[in-house]
């Protein structure tokens, strides 16, 4: 056993702290504590209880003098007073004292020029072995001379009292960039801890002049990397875990001027109706070190994937290496293709459409999808969102920051780009089926293998895309959402009301954006 005197995490006690368990380890002591089963192919299986997504309404940042005028303040990061943030921290150290804590001490960043150190210190052992699949884990030898950049404490069993602590709920998500502290308490759901790693990378690598992105990405036998952006249920783990290709990683990377890498060390796939003929990747990759959120299980631990009756959002945690072909270490060259992913619930975004840079600027910014049920709490139905960068809950700096940086490495690589529809076409979303997962993923292999470079296109007059007329191995008549409309006048209606929602919020949001991005956005009238 490997031990940390828990005195060094500034926790009085007589508890014991855990450092860097192996994973049957890890795995033992989450069994013998009654915190799940053992699914039949060894992952182990937990309930989060309440939080089954995340909880953005309880996210805060520590208002202190030397971030105030970097952070993008507003809805999505609510600033909380520093004796406020001191006096929850109190609180929770003193609730973890006297209690086995588990320590992981990992890294986040697969190129080591941009890498940061993280501690995690967990109330439970199965969020320690999330983590310690989910981030980079360190040699024996890296270990001996330790020292964290941040340090993350998650106490789900810590309750906190909105009326005293100055909070919304009985969770708080808070991060003080100043100290390098991350508070998580109230919540079990493990993605918490994940989304905390990459807001403070996010905060971090821009002022290193990298671009970091909320995107899955993968690399051929050409050394060709792709990158794909979206939001939680677009399809970027699926995408990108491609047969064909090396993942490089399925949500969070950095570009910086030598390529792409990777920021993590393992994958947090949505599995809700995973089938092993339709996702054999990810279905292979749920075996033990796994972990399975509010996934139910029968007596035997066989998983249903289908049933959602816990939560839309089950998850599934593994490290990076359970993918077959995973590119080991998670890096690679500059992209050549960029796809934006979305999940149209309207019907009459286009399954694949080609981008110029102004285009591709208007619609990064954007960041439209129909936000999918249960990847955060309280969605049930689709909901149209616009989340700015593909990710607006994760960035703390002002968007023109990452948008002029994507706008500068499109033009330094030349990288085609791509808006690719995994939702609906044809009909809003319960009156059409979804598109079919092997037309999108011909459509995404064609645009990788420029297969898409000299089609002939058309110009959508009110989404302003270029759609292709041909593409292979997908029918010709469903590239051009009009045309597999019934009734072309609820199309062109349900076109232009969309349109008019892109154009309104990027009115609100982005005032000052230069005139040739305004003029790449969609067509309202």
């Amino acid at each position: 056993m490997k031990f940390i005197n828990p005195i060094e995490l500034g926790i009085a006690g007589d508890g014991v702290a855990f450092r860097n368990l192996s994973i049957p380890q890890l795995v033992q002591e989450a069994l013998e504590r009654g915190e799940g089963t053992l699914s039949e192919t060894g992952a182990l299986v937990v309930k989060t209880g309440k939080y089954t997504g995340r909880s953005p309404n309880d996210k805060f940042i520590v208002d202190s003098p030397m971030v105030h005028d970097e952070i993008a303040w507003g809805k999505i990061n609510v600033p909380i007073e520093k004796a406020k943030y001191e006096a929850i921290k109190a609180k929770v150290l003193a609730y973890l004292q006297n209690k086995d804590l588990y320590v992981f001490d990992g890294f986040a960043g697969a190129d080591p020029k941009y890498t940061q150190r993280f501690r995690i210190v967990n109330e439970l052992a199965s969020q320690n072995l999330f983590i310690h699949q989910l981030l980079i884990r360190p040699t024996d030898e890296e270990l001996e001379n330790y020292v964290p950049d941040y340090t993350i404490y998650a106490a789900p069993g810590f309750k906190c009292i909105p009326e005293v602590d100055g909070v919304n709920s009985e969770a708080a998500i808070i991060i003080d960039y100043e100290a390098h502290e991350v508070l998580i308490c109230g919540s079990g759901y493990a993605g918490e801890i994940k989304k905390s790693v990459f807001s403070v990378m996010n905060y971090v690598l821009p002022k290193n002049g990298i671009l970091s992105m909320h995107c899955s990405a993968n690399i051929g036998d050409a050394g060709d990397s792709a990158v794909f952006f979206g939001l939680s249920g677009t399809g970027k783990t699926t995408l990108s875990a491609d047969p064909n290709r090396k993942l490089i990683g399925d949500d969070e990377h950095g570009w910086s001027p030598d390529g792409i890498f990777n920021i993590e060390g393992g994958c947090y796939a949505k599995c809700i109706d995973l089938d092993p003929a339709r996702e054999p990747e990810i279905y292979g990759a749920i075996k033990f070190g796994a972990l399975l959120e509010n996934v139910v299980v029968d007596e035997e631990g066989k998983p249903d994937y289908f049933d959602g009756s816990l939560t839309e959002n089950t998850r599934a945690g593994y490290p990076v290496d359970h993918i077959p072909n995973a590119a080991i270490p998670g890096v690679g060259g500059q992209p050549k293709t960029i796809v934006f992913l979305t999940a149209d619930a309207f019907g009459v975004i286009p399954p694949i459409s080609k981008l110029d840079n102004d285009m591709a600027m208007y619609h990064f910014v954007s960041g439209y999808t129909s936000k999918l049920a249960g990847t955060e709490r309280g969605i049930t139905e689709p909901v149209t969102t616009f989340s700015t960068l593909f990710g607006a809950p994760f960035f703390p700096l002002n968007a023109s920051v990452y948008a002029n940086m994507l706008g500068e490495k499109l033009k330094e690589t030349g990288a085609n780009v791509f808006l690719v529809n995994t939702g609906w076409c044809g009909g809003a979303a319960g009156t059409v089926p979804r598109m079919k997962l092997k037309y999108t993923r011909a459509m995404v292999t064609a645009a990788l293998a420029g297969e898409l470079d000299n089609v002939e296109y058309e110009l959508d007059p009110i989404f302003n895309v270029n759609i292709p007329k041909s593409c292979p191995n997908v029918p010709s008549e469903i590239l051009n959402p009009k045309n597999i409309w019934e009734d072309k006048a609820a199309y062109e209606a349900s076109a232009k009301n969309l349109a008019k929602k892109f154009a309104d919020n990027f009115a609100k949001k982005y005032p000052d954006m230069p005139a040739n991005i305004v003029n790449a956005g969609p067509k309202a009238e």
